[in-house]
């Protein structure tokens, strides 16, 4: 039987046509229009680094530049058209796939019920009805509103008292949802008060087995191609093994079959599709070439090593490395042209003094920084200058750095 191959450059068309970044960035940003966008993402991470801007809105900025903050901030807590759980790290999910999250809630409670002990918070699960009773009697709570008499670890930010252990719990679990946020701390509130009946576990019945082929084939549907692993860490829901034995499945009944993806270098790799993908990719329009700034946390590179395949991009994010051993910089944005990921740029916002400043700019080895590219740059810069409510762009001297 002939594997049909999917050209890298036909790859890298679907791959961002997917995550929504081969188009041109342009169209309405709020309302239906940003949550059929968020639907398309599937999801998008929340992140407290607000470096040039927080992650989350600078994903959304990066797809429609009319989006600004406040829109996300409607959606999800005005509308309650989203709500806030986990994939892979904490996100805002469109509400009509909360059904599917049920199980998660299940795998949550058994998994986070051991970690937390483990990680010598003793005393969380006592604290479960005195939260909610608290909840019930006075509204919506953020963490510093319970356990006030309650000591705080000495083991850094994470090392919670018992009643916010309790609150992540049984936010985790299902039973308080958060509806929104002080700053960027969570505020919660009863899950019966925030989320319609008819989506909520006990009224509408989602077994696993369900719920494993709506995660799986709404993972393979937004990434175009992947493993049986890519799919298990879309949502981060499902298990290698669930993944695996779903792929097996949906082969045998026709759903998906198998073709090699050719990477950066050459190189080809088995992935599962669609019958059809390949014919179907090289119809695909090439991506737009115009040059954007983007998120560390970008849905199209949450995946380091698929990125790094097909893209012959090699990123990691370096908050947590020490300054001296920084490749690039603490928060560094990689940069989109065309199917290409050209570069990064090391810049922050300084609210201070109102400035977008860039401190340096890499591009990647091979690719000549023209002044044409300069110019789509500084074209890019000013949009998000505009984006943060900066008033000027200031460029360090030497910013143009020698590919590392």
């Amino acid at each position: 039987m002939t594997v049909e191959v999917l050209g890298n450059t036909s790859a890298r068309a679907m791959f961002l046509d997917r995550h929504a970044l081969a188009e041109q960035p342009t169209g309405p940003a709020k309302g239906q229009h940003l949550l059929d966008l968020i639907e398309r993402l599937g999801f998008v991470q929340l992140d407290s680094i607000n470096t040039v801007a927080r992650a989350h809105d600078m994903i959304l900025f990066s797809r429609r530049p009319t989006y600004r903050p406040k829109h996300l901030k409607r959606l999800y807590e005005t509308d309650r058209a989203l709500f806030e759980h986990w994939t892979h790290d904490a996100a805002v999910v469109p509400m009509a796939f909360y059904p599917h999250w049920h199980l998660r809630f299940q795998r949550d409670a058994d998994l986070l019920r051991s970690r937390y002990k483990n990680w010598r918070r003793d005393g969380f699960e006592q604290r479960f009805e005195t939260v909610l009773q608290h909840i019930r009697d006075h509204g919506p709570v953020c963490s510093s509103d319970v356990g006030k008499d309650e000591k705080k670890g000495s083991g850094g930010w994470w090392d919670w008292h018992p009643s916010k252990t309790a609150l992540e719990y049984l936010w985790r679990s299902g039973a308080l949802s958060v509806i929104g946020r002080d700053g960027f701390q969570k505020r919660y509130d009863l899950t019966e008060r925030v989320i319609e009946e008819h989506l909520r576990p006990g009224t509408i019945q989602c077994d696993a087995e369900h719920t494993v082929d709506w995660l799986c084939n709404a993972a393979l549907d937004r990434l175009g191609f992947a493993t049986s692993g890519e799919i298990s860490a879309f949502w981060d829901t499902v298990s290698s093994a669930e993944a695996k034995a779903w792929c097996t499945t949906a082969e045998q009944r026709g759903e998906i079959e198998m073709i090699e993806v050719e990477g950066a270098d050459g190189a080809r790799r088995k992935h599962f599709s669609r019958p059809g993908t390949a014919q179907a990719a090289s119809s695909i329009p090439a991506p737009t070439g115009r040059l954007r700034v983007l998120s560390p946390f970008d849905p199209a590179l949450r995946d380091r090593k698929r990125t790094e395949r097909l893209f012959g991009f090699h990123y990691r994010i370096e908050v947590f490395v020490p300054a001296a051993k920084r490749t690039y910089g603490y928060y560094v944005f990689p940069l989109l042209e065309g199917d290409k990921l050209v570069g990064r740029i090391d810049m922050k916002a300084h609210r201070d003094c109102r400035e977008l400043r860039v401190r340096a700019l890499w591009p990647e080895r091979g690719l000549r920084w023209s002044k044409a590219r300069t110019q789509r740059l500084e074209a890019e810069l000013e949009r998000v200058r505009r984006f943060t409510e900066m008033d000027s762009v200031i460029f360090a001297p030497n910013w143009l750095r020698d590919p590392i």
